[in-house]
C-alpha cells in the first residue's frame, strides 16, 4: 500500500498520560531530555479541551526548549465516544470536542491527532454498526479541518474488546480501506486516517481464549499505520504495564521482536518515519509512596525500548 521509498525509520517517544495530575510537563521534559527521548505524544486531560490557545503555545515553547517536539495528540480516557451513544447531545458533544482536539494539534505543532472510535454499550450490543457509521461519517467531515489547519493525518486505534471496533484484522481492513478510498477521492482537501497501533492490544472472549492475538493485530494494521503505542501484557490482555525487569517476567511482549516484525515489513507502511510512543499509566496515582516511583519505571522503560531498537 505505501507508495513512499527508502527504509523506515523507527523513532521512540513518550505519551504524557502517566503525570496527569501526578507531575508537571517541566518534570517529564527534563526526564525525555536526560534519556534523549524527543518526541512526545500529548495524551488528553479533562481541562484540555477548554484551556486558551495561549496555554498550549507556552507547552510548545517549553518542549522546544528541553529540544523535544510534541509530535501527537491522542485521547487518554475515551472521553470521544458519544458518536457511539445514539444520542444526538452525545454526538455533539464529541464533535465539538474533537474539532477542539484538532485545534490543539495544530497549536503544539503535532503531526498526527486521534482517538479511539467508542464503544457499544454491553446491555446494546446491536447499536454497534450504526456507532461505528457515525463515527466514521464525522472523522470523513474532521478530515477537513484538519486539512485546513496543515495536520497530516487524523488517526484512530484498535482496541481490546468486541464492543470498541475495531478489533479484529477484519474490521480494521473493512474501516481504514473506506477511509482510504475517501482520501484518495478527496486528496487536495483532506487528510489521510491511519492507526495509531498498540502492541499490547488482542481480542479474547469470555473464556480469556484468544481469537486474534497483539502480534497478529499489530501486523494487520501495518499497511494504515503512522505511529503506535509501547506498552506490555499479560497473555489474555487483562492488564497493561512497561518494560522494567519485573515488568518484563510477566508480560508477553518482546520489543526486539516487535521491532524486528516492523522493519521486516517495511515496505508495507504509509510512512517512512513512524514513532512508537511508550504509553504506560505508571504506579498508584495520588500515594506518597507510589507517585515518586513514576519516574524510575519510565526510566527502565524506556531504556529497555532503547536497548531493543538498537
Amino acid at each position: 500500500m505505501s507508495s513512499a521509498a527508502g527504509p523506515l525509520a523507527l523513532e521512540l517517544g513518550v505519551k504524557s498520560d502517566p503525570i496527569e495530575y501526578r507531575y508537571s510537563f517541566d518534570w517529564l521534559f527534563a526526564l525525555m531530555e536526560r534519556n534523549g527521548i524527543r518526541q512526545l505524544q500529548l495524551g488528553s486531560f479533562f481541562e484540555l479541551y477548554q484551556l486558551e490557545d495561549s496555554w498550549f503555545k507556552e507547552l510548545r515553547a517549553k518542549a522546544a526548549d528541553h529540544g523535544i517536539a510534541i509530535t501527537s495528540v491522542f485521547t487518554a480516557h475515551r472521553e470521544l465516544g458519544g458518536f457511539f451513544e445514539g444520542d444526538p447531545r452525545f454526538e455533539a458533544v464529541a464533535r465539538r470536542n474533537f474539532e477542539r482536539l484538532i485545534e490543539v494539534a495544530a497549536l503544539v505543532g503535532a503531526r498526527h491527532v486521534g482517538s479511539n472510535p467508542g464503544a457499544a454499550y454491553r446491555d446494546r450490543m446491536g447499536d454497534k454498526a450504526a456507532g461505528l457509521a457515525r463515527y466514521s461519517s464525522h472523522v470523513k467531515d474532521l478530515t477537513r479541518k484538519a486539512c485546513d489547519l496543515g495536520l497530516e493525518a487524523l488517526t484512530l486505534e484498535p482496541m481490546s474488546c468486541s464492543a470498541e471496533p475495531p478489533t479484529t484484522a477484519a474490521e480494521i481492513r473493512s474501516l481504514m480501506e473506506d477511509f482510504a478510498a475517501f482520501h484518495a477521492a478527496n486528496p487536495g482537501t483532506t487528510v489521510p486516517v491511519y492507526l495509531c497501533g498498540d502492541i499490547s492490544h488482542g481480542l479474547a472472549d469470555e473464556s480469556k481464549h484468544v481469537l486474534e492475538g497483539n502480534i497478529e493485530l499489530f501486523e494487520a494494521g501495518i499497511p494504515w499505520m503512522c505511529e503506535f503505542h509501547l506498552k506490555n501484557t499479560d497473555a489474555n490482555f487483562g492488564s497493561t504495564f512497561g518494560f522494567g525487569p519485573e515488568e518484563r517476567a510477566r508480560g508477553i511482549v518482546d520489543l526486539s521482536s516487535i521491532f524486528a516484525l516492523a522493519r521486516s515489513r517495511s515496505a508495507d507502511w504509509p510512512l517512512r518515519r513512524v514513532v512508537a510512543y511508550l504509553e504506560i499509566g505508571g504506579p498508584k496515582l495520588g500515594r506518597d509512596w507510589s507517585d515518586k516511583l513514576l519516574g524510575r519505571q519510565l526510566e527502565e522503560s524506556l531504556l529497555h525500548a532503547k536497548e531493543a531498537l538498537g
